[in-house]
């Protein structure tokens, strides 16, 4: 006699709403609000509420970006049953696709709300910088050129999440456009995009059967295994360039710990293949966690 087992129980309506955020993603979004706070503390001009404000901001550009790609990868077929990825959830239907979309809209109008009290303390720029940010996240995936799909992620990512988020976050604090912002963006920038290759690398099959043309689809496995490489490494190569060069603190060398968590994962990368590249993935998401927070820590003390 055999018995069936039964079925499993569909997850709860919070846990589905987890998985349309991503929270794993977050720590892109806080690290450079981090850095750029840290670095306008060592110029002695820090606002515990513009940091909290962009904070708040980068917060939900991050989610929403997240929403929209949940939404319309699944209406463009990136995202099938073939997925190697965690699973997302206008795919699996646990969620109406419009109810997705609508979810992004509130959550970018949300960061839009952040930036209102931004802009009073900072000016014009930050709404410069808040609407290019949340239209960069949109059009990502959607639009008649999504960014995602025409080999132009990396270069958003490297921009938005890294330069524009760091230096944006300083000025906010500082009302200057600095050199030393720039430098200390660059790390967290070449970090931020190395979390979305591995993704790009491990999604090669699938995006190219939906014609998804990522740098990794355009240019081959290996282009996108030595781009990681170089990404994490310049990364700290830039630290003692932006300490001699840049004007930053020494204590920035703090992130050099990092360095053997960095190494193993160039060599995981570089061996692995397809859903293996999940853990890379993790792996490259806390590398940026705490490669950023290090950096903080030693900017503030500068």
């Amino acid at each position: 006699m055999t018995t069936k087992a039964a079925p499993a129980a569909p997850p709860s309506r919070l846990k589905v709403w987890l998985m349309a955020a991503r929270p794993a993603t977050l720590p892109a979004a806080v690290v450079p609000v981090l850095v750029g706070s840290a670095l306008a503390l060592s110029a002695g001009k820090f606002q515990p509420l513009v940091m909290l404000a962009a904070l708040l901001g980068a917060l939900f550009i991050q989610i929403g970006t997240n929403l929209a790609n949940d939404y319309f990868d699944a209406k463009k077929g990136a995202d099938t049953s073939e997925r190697l990825g965690p699973p997302r959830v206008t795919q699996l239907g646990l969620l109406p696709a419009k109810t997705v979309l609508a979810a992004a809209l509130i959550s970018f109008g949300i960061a839009a709300l952040a930036g209102i009290y931004l802009i009073v303390a900072a000016g014009w720029p930050i709404l410069v910088i808040g609407l290019l940010s949340i239209a960069a996240g949109i059009l990502y995936t959607a639009g008649p050129f999504p960014l995602g799909y025409n080999g132009l992620g990396d270069l958003f990512t490297f921009v938005f999440f890294g330069l524009v988020a760091v230096i944006g976050t300083d000025y906010a604090h500082t009302g200057q456009f600095r050199w030393v912002a720039l430098w200390a963006a660059l790390p967290v920038a070449m970090l931020v995009t190395a979390i979305l290759v591995v993704n790009n690398l491990r999604d090669v099959p699938t995006d190219r059967k939906a014609g998804k043309r990522t740098l990794a689809v355009i240019f081959g496995e290996r282009f996108a295994r030595s781009e990681f490489a170089l990404l994490v490494l310049g990364a700290f190569v830039l630290l003692p360039l932006a300490w001699m060069w840049g004007g930053e603190s020494p204590f920035t060398l703090l992130a050099w710990l990092t360095a053997p968590m960095a190494l193993n994962l160039i060599d995981f990368v570089n061996r692995e293949r397809g859903r293996a590249l999940n853990k890379a993935l993790v792996g490259t998401g806390r590398l940026h966690l705490i490669f950023g927070v290090l950096f903080a820590i030693g900017l503030a003390l500068g």
